[in-house]
């Protein structure tokens, strides 16, 4: 088959171009010319040393890398496909704290403590709290719209039920969410300039989330209580996390937990203003599968990456020890061998094998039913409170190198 036709140099972790779309299109040329093809990069541009990095396309190719740990590390050059170029090694290091960045044996051992905080019984338990949460947060929304009707969708109605939900997870005070969603916008939105945050600024803010994290295990230790942070911290044995571990498990849920479901909102609320029909079907139907085709539909990650730790095969392509693989969900998820008619939003999608969390092993996304739950409780709110809700404006984008992220999304609620 001829190579596909994209641009010398083009690079599907510019965060110009994710500031600008998801390259769909380019997406798709790859998945039927060249489903696993050599991205080439300037060494140190990514944070890596290296000349570039495996793009993996196909839905089958990204599952397979995601469950096989044993030739496809995580730990070896963390997940995060790319850091800027101003980044130290050691900063790199750093981060290998963080369960996103463990391989099994250890990963298996964090993950079996951490779950002890998102079984189906402690899901189920913050549920009417949390309905309760999405219902205020869309009635103060429509209280502090402008004398238009307009608003920011962003910052008044989807961060706030991930972090809310995270603050009631792990017993943050309430009044510090805001803080929490300062240090976790300053870890992600390094390459976005409207910031004007540094990868120093950044690495600062995660110190901030572990320190008080820290400190609430440590109050936890001397005083346990009937929460998770008790049932993860207080006890003195292997089966419980030391109070670093928990520091950066919380810096896991600040921006796995917080930015990529706020962002599947945003992008469900401009799906859904987009689709009219799509809309008018969830107010009159609301439909249990709503959640998963917005994920499908957002995929808020659009890559992570592994770092093969033998040569390999795959995709018709050798793979050396030591290359970097990047796991694309976002062309995972529009993979029309898995999907029919995969450009098109469709909330009764049923069955919907997307890859929006994790593409299985085990690095499957452990907030799965948390996340679900969070989007179905505010369109639930949203379609009761602001049935007539339209768009503003465009949707502002972040300039990101893995997240599909938006900034800000003017709404009305006035026809």
């Amino acid at each position: 088959m001829p190579c596909p036709a994209l641009p010398d140099g083009f690079d599907f972790t510019d965060p110009d171009l994710l500031q600008d779309r998801v390259p769909y299109p380019e997406f798709a040329r790859l998945r039927q010319t060249e489903p696993v093809r050599w991205i080439a990069q300037e060494p140190g541009i990514s944070g890596f040393a290296d000349a570039g990095y495996w793009a993996v396309t196909r839905h089958a190719d990204v599952k397979y890398v995601s469950t096989h740990p044993e030739l496809y590390s995580s730990n070896l050059n963390t997940a995060v496909i790319r850091f800027n170029s101003s980044i130290q090694r050691d900063q790199i290091e750093v981060q290998k704290m963080i369960m996103l960045n463990m391989d099994p044996p250890e990963h298996t051992r964090v993950r079996q403590i951490v779950q002890r905080g998102f079984t189906p019984r402690a899901i189920r338990s913050l549920e009417e709290a949390l309905r309760t949460r999405a219902h205020d947060i869309v009635t103060t929304a429509l209280r502090h719209a402008g004398p238009d009707g307009t608003f920011d969708f962003v910052t008044n109605v989807a961060v706030e039920l991930p972090l809310q939900a995270i603050a009631e997870l792990i017993g943050i005070a309430q009044d510090d969410r805001s803080r929490v969603f300062d240090w976790s916008n300053k870890m992600v939105a390094y390459d976005d300039p409207e910031y004007a945050i540094t990868e120093e600024i950044g690495a600062e803010a995660a110190m901030e989330i572990v320190g008080y994290a820290m400190n609430l295990a440590a109050e936890r230790k001397q005083c346990p209580a009937k929460d998770i942070v008790s049932q993860l911290v207080a006890a003195e044995d292997e089966g419980n996390l030391s109070s670093d571990e928990f520091g950066f498990f919380v810096i896991l849920l600040a921006v796995a937990g917080n930015e990529t479901t706020r962002n599947a909102i945003t992008h469900g609320m401009h799906a859904f203003l987009t689709h009219p029909d799509q809309w008018e079907l969830y107010k009159r139907e609301r439909p249990s599968t709503t959640a998963e085709e917005i994920v499908r539909w957002a995929t808020p990650v659009v890559s992570f990456q592994r770092t093969a730790t033998q040569d390999t095969e795959l995709g018709g392509q050798k793979i050396r020890a030591g290359d970097r693989v990047g796991i694309f969900y976002s062309s995972a998820n529009h993979d029309p061998e898995v999907f029919e008619d995969p450009d098109a939003f469709d909330i009764t999608r049923d069955p919907n094998p997307h890859l929006g969390f994790g593409g299985g092993g085990p690095h499957f996304c452990l907030g799965k039913s948390l996340a679900v739950l969070e989007i179905d409780l505010i369109f639930h709110a949203i379609a009761d409170a602001m049935p007539d809700l339209r768009l503003a404006g465009d949707p502002r984008r972040l300039r990101a190198a893995w997240l599909n992220g938006v900034k800000e999304l003017q709404v009305s609620t006035r026809r």
